[in-house]
């Protein structure tokens, strides 16, 4: 299976004919540009209103220009009924082809938009509802009971609320430029409050976005802290996704900073939902060049392309921050997931002096700074060079390769024995016979992901001789030039006790009963044992320390005891390809081996894990351990934050 790109050349055909400063932004341009970016590299709506827009094939200028103002912000052209027809048809395909299985995932770049659509009405721009009427499709023909609508569109898609309001098979999250009501569509519905009615309650999430500039922090705290947590708890069977890139620097309706990378960011931090199945479909994006940027970033991680760095401050605003903490409070009373969060708030005292207090403005010399920063050459981004090896294994037990899912490559080459002698020489007591052998086999492997040529692989070490494997790696990263390492430990692995607190490792424990912070670099925390439990710790510990540290490799090691179930293994390793674009290094001791060989390289070959299980809502001591961890970090590591600080001076901290 692969990656659909839905899109048909007709779509074009409708641009608008008269002035209207309004509307002259949405123009064939919007879809030719995505597409040479690319090239690089059951209906809802009422039977009168689609009789209504088929007949503005007949009508002359001035009456479509007099039907036009009968709708808020649309504009009809002789061609608009076929390409509004084309557009629910692409998104249509795309979801069949998804759970038919002929694809995994894919992108419908249709026009014109449609979240804005309602049952009788255009609006915005949007004439049929695509990715409305693609999810009752899902409903009505698979069967399908639990769909996930993320609409990461500037805008707030309200046609999608209304349809869905009082539906709870229908997940639908929504952010979007608010600014406490005064941005367009002006609606006190849009705002965090507004939950769903009905069995609907709690299945309809508003973020609302109360200041412009909101950037890649903001957006990564919002998924990390708001949707991913539902979404897990919702389990959807299937993603749909209304991709407005007015969301990205650069936009005029949207005046954010969010870089098109992010975008492949947000698309992977979904693709470990519902097998993997997502179908986005393209709604808003007005400024050509982050639009194109941004379609080419997420087809690229659709693809299973490395996502690319992630650079800036991982700082979220205090405004996102109150908007994230305004959508857990109206959405705790429906979601475990939400009840157990932990938000401790920070008084001004524990402010660090990298917070941003406040967003820069659009009309600001920084801001104009940073779109100008915005590269003109798309293929710096789509064109991005990639590692001729995927995911490679290196293993000394005999049997594990058999297990080995297709395309994943068996190391068969070994470092210099010379070489390998001279690293194991600290700990030559441990390095005897077979596991000076794998150990040789390792550094080969490292070597070839830190030279670019592997993007990520797998290591077996005898289970005596794991934590003195670790130490190796570590200080192999190190003087190969690696600038940040993240290293995540489980099980019987301590920190080496020569390894400098210099900022270069962070180093986090998932093993004992006790959480601890010896230093910012070196966490401990219990592995939890609760599904709800485990998800907090990744999303709300784990994915926040390693998007705020930025690592240039991922070196996740599993020891004796590790006590990581198949499914947690593969999740913990399909996010953490995220942070370090895929660059990460499995080390698992060999009696686990034979069990996790086949599902960690599954998903660090690009699929995805598979389900937790039942919910089950995380115990009061996993909940004190990681308050207790947060309370200490988050004055260092802002993405940890779910609650806005009291405004007030922020003190340095020691």
């Amino acid at each position: 299976m692969g990656t659909a790109l839905v899109y048909h050349e007709d779509m074009t055909a409708t641009r608008l004919l008269w002035d209207d400063p309004e509307c002259e932004i949405e123009c064939p341009e919007r879809l030719t540009a995505a597409l040479d970016g690319l090239r690089q590299r059951g209906l809802q709506q009422s039977p009168e209103y689609v009789a209504l827009v088929r007949r503005t094939q007949t009508l002359d200028k001035e009456e479509l220009q007099a039907l036009s103002k009968q709708f808020d912000a649309v504009y009809f052209h002789p061609n608009t009924f076929h390409c509004a027809r084309l557009a629910v048809g692409a998104a249509l395909q795309l979801v069949d082809a998804v759970l038919t299985g002929a694809v995994h995932n894919g992108l419908a770049l249709v026009r014109p938009p449609g979240h804005h659509s309602q049952k009788e009405a255009a609006n915005g721009f949007c004439v049929f509802n695509n990715v409305a009427i693609a999810a009752k499709h899902a409903k009505q023909k698979y069967g399908l009971q639990r769909i996930l609508i993320v609409d990461w569109d500037i805008h707030h898609g309200q046609g999608i609320q209304y349809i869905f309001d009082d539906d709870p098979s229908v997940l639908y999250f929504s952010w979007h430029r608010y600014e406490h009501g005064r941005f367009w569509p002006f609606l006190q519905e849009s705002d965090a409050h507004v939950v769903g009615q009905g069995q609907g309650q709690g299945f309809t999430v508003n973020l609302p976005w109360n200041q412009v500039g909101m950037g890649n922090a903001d957006y990564l705290a919002a998924f990390l802290h708001v949707l991913l947590p539902l979404a897990f708890e919702f389990d959807p069977e299937l993603v749909l996704v209304s991709a407005g890139f007015d969301s990205a620097i650069g936009d005029p309706e949207g005046r954010m900073r969010a870089t098109p990378e992010c975008f492949a960011h947000l698309t992977q931090l979904l693709q470990v939902l519902a097998g993997g199945r997502i179908c986005a479909v393209l709604e808003g994006g007005y400024y050509l060049e982050s639009l194109a940027q941004s379609v080419c970033m997420m087809v690229q991680t659709l693809l299973g392309d490395p996502t690319p760095p992630l650079l800036g401050l991982m700082v979220p605003c205090q405004s996102a921050l109150e908007s994230i903490q305004s959508v857990q409070t109206a959405q705790a009373p429906h979601w475990t997931s939400l009840q157990q969060n932990v938000a401790p708030v920070l008084g001004p005292s524990t402010c660090f002096p990298e917070g941003r207090s406040l967003p820069l403005l659009a009309e600001s010399p920084a801001y104009e700074a940073a779109e100008a920063a915005l590269s003109p050459l798309q293929g710096e981004l789509c064109l991005r060079p990639t590692p001729p090896i995927c995911t490679e294994v290196a293993l000394a037990v005999p049997g594990a390769a058999l297990a080995l899912p297709p395309g994943v490559l068996l190391q068969e080459d070994s470092a210099l024995r010379e070489e390998t002698e001279a690293w194991a020489r600290l700990h030559k007591s441990l390095f005897q016979d077979e596991s000076l052998v794998a150990l040789g086999k390792i550094l080969c492997l490292l070597g070839g992901i830190l030279d670019g040529q592997v993007r990520n692989g797998i290591a077996a070490t005898a289970a005596l001789a794991t934590a003195a494997t670790v130490e190796v790696i570590v200080q192999r990263c190190l003087s190969h030039g690696a600038q940040r390492l993240l290293c995540v430990a489980l099980g019987q692995l301590d920190r080496p006790l020569d390894l400098a607190d210099d900022g270069r490792v962070l180093w986090l424990n998932i093993r004992g009963k006790e959480a601890a912070v010896e230093s910012v670099f070196h966490i401990s925390t219990p592995l939890p044992q609760t599904t709800g439990g485990f998800l907090s710790c990744i999303l709300g510990l784990v994915l926040p320390l390693a998007y705020g540290f930025q690592p240039d490799v991922v070196l996740m090691a599993l020891g004796p005891a590790h006590g990581l179930q198949n499914a947690q293994a593969a999740l913990l390793a399909s996010v953490l390809r995220g942070p370090a674009g895929s660059r990460i290094l499995a080390v698992v001791e060999e009696e686990s081996i034979l069990q996790l060989a086949r599902t960690l390289a599954q998903v660090l070959h690009g699929e995805a894990p598979p389900s937790l299980g039942p919910f089950l809502m995380a115990s009061p001591e996993e909940i004190r351990a990681l308050r207790l961890l947060k309370v200490q970090l988050e004055p260092r590591w802002k993405l940890l934050q779910v609650a806005a600080p009291p405004p007030g001076p922020c003190s340095p901290i020691a």
